[in-house]
């Protein structure tokens, strides 16, 4: 669908699997109480999909992934800048 052969040894797509899996598993935690696991938020959100937004375009400037990558680019740089702004709105919890 992306134009890239299936990763070899195909163990990498599994643990990219998992490592979605747990970080989405993750989620369940701030959403009881977001208050209390607000650090994850900012590590997944802006941390995290910022720093993935970055690398996909990087890897399409410097490595030459296709293109197709870039919807990755701005599937996660929106949700880093829409994270961001739920954490900034709320500063202290405070809506």
């Amino acid at each position: 669908m992306f134009g890239v052969p299936a990763p070899v040894p195909p163990v990498h797509a599994d643990l990219n699997g998992l490592f979605a899996l747990a970080i989405g598993v993750g989620y369940v935690l701030p959403y009881r109480d977001p208050e209390r696991y607000r650090a994850y938020l900012w590590l997944m959100g802006p941390g995290l999909k910022g720093a993935g937004a970055i690398l996909f375009v990087l890897d399409y400037l410097l490595r030459g992934s296709p293109a197709s990558f870039l919807l990755f680019a701005v599937g996660d740089g929106s949700l880093a800048l829409l994270t961001l702004w739920a954490l900034l709105r709320s500063k202290t919890g405070r809506t």
